[in-house]
């Protein structure tokens, strides 16, 4: 066999698995455009259907919500119908409290005292899923962060760098329902 037959056929297979790697990293952009609504970020007028649960699937009320935490994790829901879980990103965390205990700017983006903040850390990306009962704060179940529901989620232990995004909210006949896009940037800050 000729040197140049091996060499062309070694480098066809370079090019190849080259090409198959690369290719799905490089139709990222494309691909999520075809996945449509279920990868979309919340946006106004979604509502939330519950993660886990007895209720799993069903659309949140506040009434469903208990007084005072914990919170529960949702996906939104587009008004076709459609859950936007395709994307991890769109976790929520939602909690009700007496609207007297919310401070000036979380009270403005609450809706009768329920609020809704991302359920991705700010610190490592992991799920915010857990209720600190001695700080009254939603907990990090990787390096317990923990966030203060009642004030923008602002950061009161661990690692965390910033606060947790928070969501504008109005009720539609008790459905909790978003008003307003995420406040800020969701998850890890990239460097």
């Amino acid at each position: 066999m000729p040197c140049d037959d091996w060499l062309h056929r070694r480098c066809y297979k370079r090019r190849t698995i080259l090409g198959l790697v690369l290719a799905p990293l490089l139709a990222g952009p494309a691909r999520a455009a075809e996945e449509g609504e279920a990868a979309k970020p919340p946006a106004p007028d979604d509502r939330f259907v519950f993660l886990t649960g007895p209720k799993k699937g069903q659309v949140v009320r506040a009434e469903d919500l208990a007084l005072g935490g914990p919170q529960v994790q949702a996906y939104p829901m587009a008004p076709d119908g459609t859950v936007r879980s395709d994307n991890r990103l769109n976790l929520v965390i939602l909690a009700r409290f007496d609207p007297a205990a919310l401070t000036d700017e979380t009270r403005a983006r609450a809706a009768d005292g329920v609020v809704a903040y991302s359920a991705i850390c700010t610190h490592q990306g992991c799920p915010v899923n857990m209720w600190s009962k001695e700080r009254n704060g939603f907990a990090c179940s990787c390096h317990a962060s923990i966030f203060d529901p009642r004030n923008a989620a602002e950061v009161i232990g661990g690692p965390a760098p910033r606060p947790l995004a928070a969501l504008g909210l109005k009720l539609k006949d008790g459905v909790v329902t978003v008003a307003s896009t995420f406040s800020g940037r969701v998850g890890v800050t990239q460097n």
